[in-house]
């Protein structure tokens, strides 16, 4: 074992932050516009306390559960992250590989840097593809293709983004566009398009990028594969409901790490909307800012079955390659083990409403 191995999250954030050239740190780590949405991904997990019950034989404590039917060791799962290999030079081979000694499913994402065909032959896993839909609806449907034939068990559709967000980072240093390896041969990119002072990154999603992306497209989704569908970035009840209504298999709350829409709600402050809204229809799904097992645990006691965990385990790749992303994955499930231990919980089922507090419950008691 390494001598001075960061002890949590944040410390592999320093470290990646170090490792990192400016643009592509800022890249990772921005949000869009004021990054409002980005502090308060991280904030609001802040203000909700724990309520932990004590006496209780803790001696065994079983994180598993199921998703989608498939049995995963801990509730923590890989969110889908693009361009791995702005991180590390292996990108999502070495992503997919510290998911897979985690056993735990990692979401592949459609702006991945490795081609799909090469994670899937990385190591063995369970692993869903994260799809936009483009505006050549015909590059969507032949990425779902090759994601089925590849074993992907489900499509992570992102619901999001008809435009990009404004990233101000980005657009101060020129980001550019990492090559897509998943749509050489598929889709020429314009490289003269006047960027109007913006991101090569824009200018990209501005060729690509549907804005007219409605409910139809989830019905056509549907009709070109048998994978379930979870909906990504849904933060309303209105939204999560026509989503159960539609034929997805998930919900998944995200506001896209809060690259999109800025003073949109922090996810852990819509979780439980959505959850109240979806009443058990399918499970529900978590994303942002989460940066410790106890995280996790407010997640799952708010209602989650899951959550994915993204910039976390970009931190540990960049710091440390494939051993620092496991390293981080590792860390926040004996964090979420610690946390149920000390609340008295032995099982994810044993994780309820009454193990935490939040702003409403004070204001409320106020009342």
């Amino acid at each position: 074992m390494e001598d001075n191995l960061p002890v949590n999250v944040r410390e592999y954030q320093e470290l990646a932050k170090k490792a990192l050239p400016k643009m592509h740190y800022d890249y990772i780590n921005g949000g869009a516009e004021d990054e409002y949405t980005l502090r308060e991904n991280v904030a609001a997990y802040g203000r909700i306390l724990l309520r932990p019950r004590v006496l209780i034989d803790v001696s065994k404590i079983d994180m598993s559960t199921t998703l989608l039917g498939y049995n995963i060791p801990s509730p923590i799962i890989v969110a889908p992250t693009g361009t791995h290999k702005l991180a590390n030079p292996k990108g999502e081979v070495a992503t997919a590989r510290a998911a897979a000694a985690c056993n735990t499913i990692m979401v592949l994402s459609f702006s991945s840097s490795c081609k799909i065909e090469e994670v899937a032959s990385s190591c063995d896993a369970i692993r869903f593809y994260q799809l936009y839909v483009y505006k050549r609806r015909d590059v969507s449907a032949t990425l779902v293709r090759r994601a089925e034939s590849l074993g992907f068990k489900a499509i992570v559709l992102t619901v999001d983004t008809p435009v990009l967000g404004r990233r101000e980072a980005d657009i101060r240093n020129k980001m550019i566009a990492p090559g897509l390896a998943n749509l050489e041969g598929l889709m020429s990119f314009d490289d003269d398009l006047d960027s109007g002072g913006g991101s090569k990154l824009e200018r990209f999603a501005r060729q690509t990028l549907d804005p007219s992306l409605s409910w139809k497209d989830v019905e056509w989704l549907k009709s070109i594969t048998s994978l379930p569908i979870l909906l990504k970035g849904i933060v309303t009840a209105e939204d999560a409901r026509k989503a159960v209504e539609a034929g997805a298999a998930g919900v998944i709350v995200s506001n896209h790490g809060a690259r999109q829409l800025d003073y949109a709600p922090p996810t852990i402050a819509a979780l439980e909307e959505v959850v109240k809204a979806v009443a058990g229809a399918v499970p529900v799904l978590v994303d942002g800012g989460i940066r410790r097992g106890t995280d996790v645990f407010k997640a799952l006691a708010l209602g989650a079955k899951a959550v994915m965990v993204g910039r976390p385990v970009f931190y540990g790749l960049a710091a440390r390659g494939e051993a620092g992303a496991k390293h981080v994955i590792e860390m926040l499930n004996k964090e979420l083990e610690l946390a149920m231990a000390l609340c008295g919980c032995r099982s994810i089922a044993e994780v309820t409403r009454r193990h935490v507090l939040t702003e409403g419950d004070r204001i409320r008691a106020l009342l």
